[in-house]
């Protein structure tokens, strides 16, 4: 077997640390009792930990997921290849494995440089660190603020309420030699009365502590849940704090914030008066570099007084109010007001405390990007401080997670349903960061890495031939420049990426509640999206953005795509999505806030949108919730999403479309099925598929069936037209990866059947239509179709529906919906525009979702038809338009 070549994800490796990452094999390539090895690119062993995330049908590893730790810079590539071993898959024992041990009390973790003792129940997630003998934290734990607001007598008033974390179970999740991890889960409760005993715990939380055998950091992945009621329950703060020992002069304690490219570097005493010449200076400078500063008492007498003399500065605070400001402050105490230091735009988002002896430092992952936030430090003249991250900062106004109107707009503004089902209620919101723990004061070299890292942590990845070499995801196509057609095809795909990349940045897109999505559809008149208009605003998952650039960067292997993509899922799968509730497992429609849609539905949360993530990562939050939504069949028994167009049928519990509804179920069941080898959840799937097979035109028809989820039981109910409810959602993917795997051949033919329904290329398409009972009304060829219509001509070898693909995505300007080339406006002298814009008049993310996704999967089975000069044509027909952008 050839060795699978590794490498860094944007060919950034760290200096040291920890890292989690996915491999996938081939069918029959791997099974469960070989072993994997990796090594390095001369030959040296990586000692990994390794465990199965995914199976074949046949009962094969589809993934693997791997584990490392390395004490000094990894190798840029690596190599993974199977080898004869007892299982499990583990590499042999060696030196720098870690020990977990656990009471009913606690759990020890000892990587090997530090000792972390984590809690199993009261407020303290973590009671101690210890890095050798110096202890560098003595607890931490979650924080809250609620804000409560009345009007009374003519005054507004606002009331503000301390809550903080109380464990509920701590466990060790999974234990291995090169990593473990920890996960606990709890509320945050308030101090109640005392005098009764009564007390309200609120907002759920899901934290996991990463720990790899070696290193003195803790990665944590934190989530937090809403179960308030909006119009009441306002979050003004929620965060972490650490309390870390302090010890020794004032001067030689520290405090570092991460700036836009450099460190804010004080102490509570800094060297700064008016005797500070010379050596003095001296000392200073070494002060701020972070090295400690040796004074005699007599010698430098006169100094120490003035040292003496000089205000103690006892909080440190860098709020990043915007993505684009921050401001950092400090004040003497809390009796008096603080001072401002210095401002700048975005800041790298860590904060290290310390003194020469030890300390730590947090560093975030999207700091700026999820504003606002905030890192503050108190008390670092006292014998304890206190190092805080704020995800949502006191100091700026509390969320408010209320409506934005009183009423729907389903008539003006798409909006779904008359229903006002706009709830926070069930969402989450998922921040990621780290700790390191030091035994002295790090160099600031150092804590700028750090940062660096933290903002983008190192991944390990695949080469792009090798996971389509695999057969993971489907159907889709790798970079091809090999002819000019190709190339102009390619150069389409990668200005649509740039424009919403750029789009991101020019329309600050950015937030603690909505970074990772994009807007659904542009106003060219006021050169704005629609962010105000019903169901055109945000986009959340409608027509699958996540699939797109999951693609994107599967087919290409680039780092800015990466990134935007796991925005994008840790976005749409934790704010986008009920995880428990009355809607628990659904998800919101696009709207004006990301959960205002009265339409609640299967399409918006499948596990099909994640997967790419969870395999290429391990993420487990992201496992978690792929799990939540194994049972939505269920939720959907009790929200009908016909509701609005059929009463209820007492044959049945409810009623759903096969796109999207059943291929969501189909998606969850197939997904839990390979990780897990679920029978339940196989038979659920196959009792689906057999329905389907029984009824030939179920995947052709834009019908509506009868659901009963008690039996997972589909009936008979009404067919119509054509609909493209049936391809849009990613369905040309997911039943094509489905058929693939289970190889039935009787459900391949049907997927082959309605890509072929739906072009000229069909033969007695109306005598079938009448056979059925369904008019010929919508089977015509589509975007939403190509995809599966360039899957039949490249099976069944027919040419000219090959053509009729291109002819759709290409050359008709109307029906492919992205006027090629793709080309952005600069609009620079509107009075009615608050900026210069950079603008795409007629740009939908449904159009571009849906016409790259078809693209890249045509690309790889029907690539060698494009058409011959289309490049050329096109660029002609753009400058008759008159060159740039044009209305749709």
């Amino acid at each position: 077997m050839d060795k699978v070549v590794i490498h860094w994800l944007g060919n950034k490796r760290p200096k040291k640390g920890g890292v989690t990452w996915g491999i996938p094999w081939k069918r029959g390539a791997l099974t469960r009792d070989e072993l994997v090895k990796i090594e390095g690119e001369n030959g040296e062993d990586i000692t990994v930990q390794s465990w199965i995330t995914a199976y074949w049908p046949d009962g094969s590893v589809k993934w693997t997921a791997h584990a490392a730790s390395f004490s000094d810079t990894p190798p840029q590539r690596l190599y993974a290849y199977k080898t004869v071993g007892p299982g499990p898959l583990v590499s042999p024992d060696v030196d720098g494995f870690m020990s977990v041990e656990q009471t009913d009390d606690c759990i020890d973790v000892d990587t090997g440089m530090i000792t972390c003792r984590i809690s199993k129940k009261g407020s303290d997630i973590i009671k101690y660190i210890r890095r050798g003998d110096v202890t560098v934290c003595t607890g931490a734990k979650l924080v809250c603020i609620r804000e409560s607001r009345s009007i009374a007598s003519g005054l507004r008033v606002r009331a503000e309420e301390d809550f903080e974390s109380q464990i509920v179970e701590s466990e060790i999740e999974s234990q291995g030699p090169r990593r473990c991890v920890i996960r606990i889960r709890g509320r945050h409760i308030n101090k109640g009365n005392a005098a009764t005993g009564i007390y309200r715990g609120w907002l759920p939380f899901d934290m996991r502590l990463y720990f790899y055998a070696g290193q003195e950091s803790i990665r944590f992945v934190y989530t937090f849940f809403y179960d308030g009621n909006p119009y009441a329950d306002f979050i003004k703060g929620i965060g972490m704090t650490f309390s870390v020992p302090m010890a020794g002069p004032l001067y030689n304690r520290y405090v570092r914030f991460s700036g836009d490219s450099g460190l804010f570097c004080e102490s509570p005493k800094n060297l700064m008066n008016k005797m500070t010449y010379g050596k003095y200076e001296d000392l200073y400078r070494m002060q701020i570099e972070g090295k400690p500063v040796s004074l005699d008492p007599e010698q430098d007498s006169r100094f120490l007084a003035m040292v003496d003399d000089s205000a103690v500065w006892d909080c440190f605070k860098l709020v990043q109010y915007s993505s684009d400001n921050y401001a950092i402050f400090k004040r003497t105490n809390e009796h008096c007001s603080f001072v401002e230091a210095t401002r700048g735009n975005r800041s790298g988002g860590l904060a290290c405390v310390g003194h020469e002896k030890g300390g730590v430092a947090v560093g975030v992952e999207d700091f700026w990007q999820k504003y606002p936030s905030s890192l503050e430090t108190l008390g670092v003249v006292s014998d304890i401080a206190r190092l805080t991250l704020w995800f949502w900062p006191p100091d700026c106004e509390a969320m408010d997670l209320r409506h934005y109107d009183t009423s729907t707009h389903v008539l003006s503004s798409y909006e779904g349903f008359d229903e006002l089902r706009s709830t926070p209620y069930g969402i989450a919101n998922t921040s990621e960061f780290a700790l390191y723990c030091f035994d002295g004061m790090p160099g600031n070299h150092m804590l700028v890495e750090i940062a660096a890292e933290c903002a983008s942590p190192p991944l390990l990845v695949c080469e792009p031939e090798y996971y389509r070499k695999t057969g993971v995801f489907g159907e889709w196509s790798l970079v091809d420049r090999s002819t000019p057609q190709r190339a102009f095809i390619e150069d389409q795909l990668d200005a649509l990426v740039k424009f919403y990349k750029g789009e991101i940045e020019r329309r600050k897109w950015y937030g603690f509640w909505n970074y990772g999505d994009v807007m659904h559809s542009y106003d060219k008149v006021r050169h704005t999206w629609r962010y105000d208009i019903g169901g055109y605003a945000w986009q959340n998952t409608e027509l699958v953005p996540n699939m797109w650039l999951w693609y994107m960067f599967l087919r290409s292997g680039r780092e800015d795509v990466f990134r935007m993509a796991e925005a994008m899922t840790r976005h749409t799968s934790e704010v986008d999505v009920y995880h428990f509730g009355e809607y628990a497992g659904l998800g919101s429609r696009h709207n004006v806030l990301h959960w205002g849609c009265g339409c609640k539905e299967a399409r918006i949360s499948m596990a099909g949108l994640h997967r790419y993530y969870y395999y290429l990562t391990a993420d487990e939050r992201v496992g978690d919730v792929m799990d939540e939504v194994k049972e939505v069949d269920y939720t959907v028994g009790n929200l009908d999403p016909m509701r609005a167009y059929y009463p209820p049928d007492p044959r049945f519990k409810t009623h759903v479309r096969i796109g999207p509804d059943v291929m969501a179920f189909c998606s969850n069941w197939f997904t839990r099925w390979e990780r897990y080898e679920d029978e339940v959840y196989k038979a659920k799937l196959f009792k689906c598929l057999d329905f389907l097979k029984s009824h030939p035109y179920a995947l052709v028809s834009g019908g509506v069936y009868g659901y009963d989820p008690d039996k997972t039981q589909l009936h008979d109910f009404k067919l119509s037209g054509g609909d493209p409810f049936m391809f849009c959602f990613g369905s040309q993917f997911i039943w094509v990866e489905i058929a693939q795997a289970i190889g039935d051949s009787v459900l391949d033919n049907m997927i082959m059947d309605m890509g072929q329904f739906y072009s000229s290329f069909m033969e007695k398409k109306d005598e079938k239509l009448a056979e059925w009972g369904v008019p010929n009304r919508g089977f015509d060829m589509s975007v939403y179709s190509s995809g599966l219509a360039a899957y039949a001509a490249s099976r069944r070898g027919i040419k000219g529906l090959a053509e009729e693909v291109w002819r759709t995505l290409l050359m008709d300007g109307e029906k492919s919906w992205v006027r090629l080339p793709v080309e952005s406006e600069e609009v620079t002298s509107l009075i009615t525009c608050v900026k210069p814009v950079t603008e795409i008049p007629w740009i939908s993310t449904n159009a571009v979702s849906q016409w790259a996704l078809n693209v890249i999967m045509s690309m790889g089975l029907i690539g060698d038809t494009v058409p011959k000069g289309i490049h050329e044509l096109l660029k002609k027909r753009q400058s008759r338009l008159g060159g740039g952008a044009s209305d749709r």
